[in-house]
């Protein structure tokens, strides 16, 4: 008998074999199989790589080979890609990492969930300026440096202040993809990564998604507590804490002033980086903003995280690392490997958007809006839905972090307010571990006009009633 007609001959006894069997029971050993059907090891071998190819069964180095997960039936003439769940199998994705814009909420809902401006609220005509100016440049379209246009680094340097430098800037295709490169150059796989509790849920992703761990530290009215900082840090031995002192999503807690040289100083007497993402410094609402932590950091303890993104548009991607060291060295050898630099017509658009009046102009009209609409909706919802409280009054960002009444879920709440037609987030996605209560993060930026925030708080209030009637003892 040829090889051919061997294996096929095999391939189906063992088919017949694996149908009887249930998924995670184990086949033969190839030595039972030569021995039982009188054939060669080439045949045997050949016949389970084929069955492993077709998804029927898994094959274990040194453990065996067993029956696999039963496959459903695709619908007709569909894709089956059911034998990915095996490909994929221990590389873990946190769904709750994801920012929430990706739900489109339905026709008639008001927008409160998501971190982006609406429409409305950008400088769409100074962008499409910029961009129009920047196209029009000889070398627009010539590669940029691996580390940035030397004019927009020297803007982020300036706006950063203190001694930061051109040279300490590298410029970054927006926050989230300088986020995810940050811990996967900083910490190794397996680390433990220390995170304010609450905090902002794509920085948790970020860091599962690069094998950290993260650890919550607790937070109070003035942000994370030194006191409670130190003992995480000598407790697990981490070498990284990810915060917020500025305008802290989801909470909009700003860093005390007595505090930002302790955090600072307790990260240095661990031996440990900190990063700061300062992703709201152009979304204050009027008063003025605390200079970042690395404006006074001369050790190379803060590694600074911002982004034009939030203030201007989500397809604005640029932002910014500044860091001294060898970290910055070990941050633009990983530019190579991921995408060697960014777009320079983009960058050419940030920087004829930052040297333009226009610039000031928006953000002095952004503050004003925001500062209106988040008055506009604490107030509103203080009426509609006075059980619902919210933490403050933020001095700056695009949230409420409102509280709900003991024994309410807040992603029942959640569904109560999509129900009414009010896209929010549920609040216990944005805790690393368990939730300390349940809350909302309701958005005052996203909805068309302040008159949608109104009604969205009459639609809030309506589900607030209706889950009064069910909320559960505590």
């Amino acid at each position: 008998m040829s090889d051919s007609s061997s294996t096929e001959a095999l391939l189906t006894i063992l088919r017949a074999l694996v149908a009887r069997l249930s998924p995670g029971e184990r086949l033969p050993s190839s030595r039972e199989l030569i021995s039982r059907h009188g054939v060669g090891p080439v045949t045997v071998s050949r016949a389970i790589a084929l069955l492993a190819a077709e998804g029927a069964v898994v094959t274990r180095p040194g453990s065996g080979t067993y029956v696999a997960p039963r496959r459903v039936r695709p619908p007709a003439g569909g894709p089956d890609t059911s034998w990915q769940a095996v490909a994929l199998a221990g590389r873990e994705y946190d769904p709750a990492g994801e920012d929430g814009t990706a739900e489109q909420p339905a026709d008639g809902a008001v927008a409160m969930a998501g971190g982006y401006l609406h429409e409305s609220l950008r400088p769409t005509r100074a962008l499409g300026a910029a961009l129009a100016r920047a196209a029009r440049r000889p070398d627009a379209w010539h590669r940029a440096p691996t580390a940035g246009l030397a004019p927009l680094r020297a803007v982020f340097a300036r706006t950063a202040g203190g001694s930061v430098g051109p040279e300490d800037v590298l410029v970054t295709g927006g926050g989230q993809g300088a986020l995810s490169m940050l811990f996967r150059a900083v910490a190794a796989p397996g680390s433990p990564v220390l995170v304010e509790s609450p905090t902002y849920p794509g920085a948790l992703a970020a860091a599962r998604a690069a094998g950290l761990r993260p650890v919550p530290v607790p937070m109070d009215q003035d942000g994370i507590r030194p006191d409670l900082l130190a003992e995480a840090f000598a407790m697990t031995g981490a070498r990284l804490l990810y915060c917020q002192p500025t305008f802290h999503n989801p909470t909009g807690t700003v860093l005390a002033p007595e505090r930002r040289g302790q955090v600072v100083d307790v990260a240095r007497a661990a031996g440990a980086f900190l990063i700061e993402d300062d992703f709201a410094r152009h979304l204050g609402h009027g008063r003025p903003v605390p200079r970042p932590l690395v404006a006074d950091d001369r050790d190379g303890t803060v590694v600074h995280l911002t982004s034009l993104t939030k203030p201007a548009s989500p397809s604005l991607r640029i932002g910014a690392v500044i860091a001294r060291g060898p970290v910055m060295r070990r941050l633009r050898g990983m530019r190579l490997v991921d995408d060697f630099f960014i777009a320079r017509p983009l960058q050419e658009a940030a920087v004829e958007l930052l040297s333009n009046p226009a610039w000031d102009r928006h953000l002095r009209t952004l503050a004003v809006a925001l500062r209106e609409r988040s008055a506009l909706l604490a107030g509103a919802l203080a009426l509609e839905a006075p059980e619902w409280t919210p933490a403050r009054l933020p001095e700056g960002g695009l949230h409420l972090w409102v509280g709900l009444p003991p024994g309410q879920d807040d992603r029942a709440a959640a569904e109560a307010a999509r129900a009414h037609g009010v896209a929010v987030d549920a609040g216990g996605r944005y805790f690393p571990a368990e939730a300390e209560g349940s809350y909302l993060r309701l958005g005052f930026a996203a909805a068309a006009t302040p008159a949608d925030l109104t009604e969205g708080a009459r639609r809030l209030g309506d589900a607030a009633r209706e889950l009064g009637s069910v909320v559960r003892p505590g």
